[in-house]
């Protein structure tokens, strides 16, 4: 028997299991923004690719001030339902 993947997180003392690849992705686009909160802050989450430019290619943007970047990036994730407004 073969177990599809999951991503077990714990959200406010309360468990979230991420089993579908589209929560696994809406976890990994508000993973992003977190990110960028850090950055802003002066901070990285990873030695890897910045957030800031992820998120950049992934909307498209040419957006460079990281808290503008923020507020639409925001937006964006509002549209889209994966943040309530």
């Amino acid at each position: 028997m073969v177990r599809a993947p999951c991503c077990i997180l714990l959200l406010m003392n309360q468990s979230f299991i991420a089993s579908t690849p589209d929560q696994v992705f809406a976890y990994r686009l508000l993973a992003l923004r977190a990110a960028l909160k850090l950055e802003i802050l002066g901070m990285r989450l990873s030695r890897g690719e910045k957030a800031s430019k992820m998120i950049r290619h992934l909307m498209s943007t040419r957006t460079r001030n990281l808290k503008d970047l923020l507020a639409e990036y925001e937006s964006f994730l509002r549209s889209n339902g994966f943040l309530q407004a």
